[in-house]
């Protein structure tokens, strides 16, 4: 099995920064792309960042300028630097991963998800 957990979500006011984390653990032989999505209240979940082994970068267009995805491959970690937080992007923010098994079998995993919530 593997597990991502997600970490460093809370209540901030608008302009505030916040930091979330995600680890990936278990049955991994490699990680790929990894990346955070967030979904609102009655709204679908959308991608925010993604960011490949290699270190390449996609981030949404509403949050470009104000969050920064890293990532640290040796612990199999990344990391969602958020500032300049907005009402607007209050949602649960989840934490995604590809996944190379031990067995080599290729799999999407998702995290259970932390909320983030901007008062204005």
């Amino acid at each position: 099995q593997v597990q991502l957990v997600e970490s460093g979500g809370g209540l901030v006011q608008a302009g505030e920064s916040l930091r979330l984390s995600c680890a990936a653990s278990g049955n991994i032989f490699r990680v790929n792309t990894m990346g955070w999505y967030r979904q609102a209240p009655e709204k679908q979940r959308e991608l925010v960042a993604t960011i490949t082994s290699g270190g390449s970068l996609n981030y949404a267009d509403s949050v470009k300028g104000r969050f920064t995805i890293s990532r640290d491959n040796a612990k199999n970690t990344v990391h969602l630097q958020m500032n300049a937080l907005r009402p607007e992007d209050t949602a649960v923010y989840y934490c995604n991963a590809g996944v190379i098994r031990r067995d080599y079998v290729g799999m999407n995993y998702w995290g259970k998800g932390t909320l983030v919530t901007v008062s204005s």
